[in-house]
């Protein structure tokens, strides 16, 4: 074939895919209508993830050339695309803007959603929790630094469910307008990036270099945009958000830093199947009682995946996870059991590995 052929081929191809995405979306406000009706929510996290799931297992079948997380990619894309038609919902994220919580908040609802930002994990509780958003998305845990203390006081203190977790692989670029590395006089980052890529800024000298810590990465790629003599320590969002170039990429010491992100609304989710759960748990002060607690786990087969304990308001709690959905009847009868001693905070699809 010639290359006009091969055009006019994805041509009439691009324009078969028009028409079946706009047949999928009146199908969407049927669906819509039907969910109005009884009040149910426009977002199924579950929903998605068995569309997504029977779509791979379908490609590798044909032999198809998409990959899974191409997939997943084109899909979320999609699924964003129907949820704004039906129902613009605006999602508050722990700012600002370009931050890996907003390229968490991205991965599951699509460049086209109405995001807010908002400065702390409190905040964003609050405005879910106040109607003016309906989502939430915020850091839990990140692979070198832990669980996210701010995190789990507002999941104590406030009655939204976790609907749904985003793990996302933290990479940093050094992004400078500058036109040699020679030419960098300042680098601007967030004081916590410095010491994950210190191995890089010994490495080609830049140890030397003076390094101004401001309060988030995009901020840093802000400032560096504006100086031509600096660079930022930032993520590929930020760089190209303020039309940074990128100078070296992943430049962080440890290449498997990754952060959990939750996102948390007003409903719960329905079984999916491949679901996981999280509590918090305030036992009786006795002898023995989180042995009796965990022992009713182990009994039932239940997989526990994790288990913290924090303090909430001078008070040990535990924060406890495992396999599962909070209607399957082995865990409902641990529920009831314990059912003073445990507050419900979610359970929703399990992804992939965890930090």
């Amino acid at each position: 074939m010639t290359l006009e052929e091969l055009r006019e081929n994805i041509d009439r191809i691009d324009d078969k895919l028009l028409d079946l995405y706009n047949e999928r979306l009146k199908y969407v406000h049927e669906v819509g209508v039907l969910k109005n009706s009884t009040g149910a929510s426009i977002y199924r996290p579950e929903r998605e993830q068995e569309i997504l799931d029977r779509l791979k297992k379908r490609n590798k079948q044909s032999g198809g050339m998409l990959t899974d997380k191409a997939i997943d990619a084109l899909f979320l894309e999609l699924f964003a695309v129907a949820r704004n038609f039906e129902l613009p919902e605006r999602i508050a994220f722990l700012g600002p803007e370009a931050s890996f919580t907003h390229q968490a908040a991205e991965m599951k609802f699509g460049a086209m959603s109405s995001y807010l930002p908002i400065h702390s994990i409190k905040g964003v509780f609050r405005e879910v929790a106040r109607g003016q958003a309906k989502f939430g998305v915020v850091p839990i845990e990140n692979s070198f630094n832990g669980i996210v203390s701010d995190t789990i006081t507002c999941l104590s203190d406030y009655e939204l469910k976790i609907i749904a977790e985003v793990m996302v692989d933290i990479h940093h670029v050094l992004a400078t307008k500058a036109e040699d590395i020679k030419d960098i006089k300042r680098i601007y980052s967030k004081d916590i990036a410095f010491g994950q890529c210190s191995q890089f800024l010994s490495d080609t000298g830049l140890d030397m270099v003076e390094q101004i810590p401001v309060e988030s990465t995009a901020k840093a790629a802000q400032m560096a945009a504006e100086d031509s003599n600096s660079a930022a320590i930032c993520s590929e969002v930020a760089a190209k958000l303020y039309q940074l170039p990128m100078l070296f990429e992943n430049i962080e010491d440890e290449g498997h830093n990754r952060t959990r992100f939750f996102i948390v609304s007003d409903f719960e989710n329905a079984p999916s199947g491949r679901d996981k759960t999280t509590i918090l748990v305030k036992l009786p002060n006795r002898p023995g009682a989180l042995v009796d607690f965990l022992n009713d786990f182990k009994e039932a087969k239940i997989d526990l995946t994790k288990i913290k304990s924090h303090i909430v308001g001078g008070i040990s709690i535990f924060f406890v996870e495992f396999d599962g959905h909070k209607d399957d009847e082995k865990i409902k009868k641990i529920f009831e059991k314990h059912k003073d001693s445990i507050k419900f905070l979610g359970s929703y699809v399990k992804e992939g590995d965890d930090v």
